[in-house]
């Protein structure tokens, strides 16, 4: 079973042993591109045992969705448990992506790289889960205490952590080569410069383009 920080259990049962290797599989490979067949033979289980568990290979990438989703709830919660300001969750949460890129790079890419709705279109979108809920619930708590600068809770989480989830994205496509962590410092430089309270500015609509005559 793919976990972000639990010891994966030996021997492993045989629904987390389908559920590791279609990880593996769909991030490589592409969802489309893998049958179950070949997730049969990546996690040497019978055919009977995946339609059983899962009912076929939709079944499990629902299923490994929702526990990867879970995964990342539990980080999120762990982060809001420690004693920390709104500022230094952010934070926390952006440096532990950064890391999980790095040591857990195919969970990370399923959970934030995959286009989820090709291939589990009755499934809400990962920006509406529990998890980014949590996050956005953090930065408007920011917000209230003065932390972070005032405003839509929507364009200000973006700016918060839309960056750094760029960043990964950069890093999973191969356009990055060093590792996140590396960057972390500036990353995290550039979003309180345009966050900090004290940085608000009016808002000011473009100039209307004068069309030559």
């Amino acid at each position: 079973m793919p976990y972000l920080n639990k010891i994966v259990s030996t021997p492993e049962p045989v629904d987390c042993r389908i559920l590791t290797a279609a990880l593996d599989l769909f991030v490589e490979r592409g969802f489309h591109n893998v049958s179950v067949h070949d997730v049969q033979k990546e996690a040497n289980v019978s055919i009977g045992s995946i339609y059983n568990h899962f009912g076929g290979k939709e079944g499990i990438a629902k299923a490994l969705y929702y526990h990867l989703l879970n995964e990342f709830e539990e980080m999120i919660n762990g982060v809001i448990e420690e004693d920390l300001s709104n500022r230094e969750r952010c934070n926390k949460i952006i440096l532990q992506l950064f890391e999980y890129t790095e040591s857990r790079r195919n969970i990370i890419s399923y959970m934030l790289h995959a286009k989820h709705r090709e291939f589990l279109p009755n499934e809400p979108p990962i920006c509406s889960s529990t998890p980014f809920t949590s996050m956005r619930k953090i930065v408007q708590q920011g917000i209230d205490a003065g932390e972070i600068r005032p405003g839509n809770p929507w364009v200000v989480a973006a700016s918060v952590f839309g960056g750094a989830i760029r960043m990964i994205h950069l890093r999973l496509d191969g356009v990055i080569k060093e590792p996140l962590t590396q960057y972390y410092d500036e990353v995290i430089d550039c979003i309180w410069r345009g966050m900090n309270p004290g940085e608000v500015t009016k808002s000011r609509q473009p100039r209307p383009v004068e069309m030559a005559n």
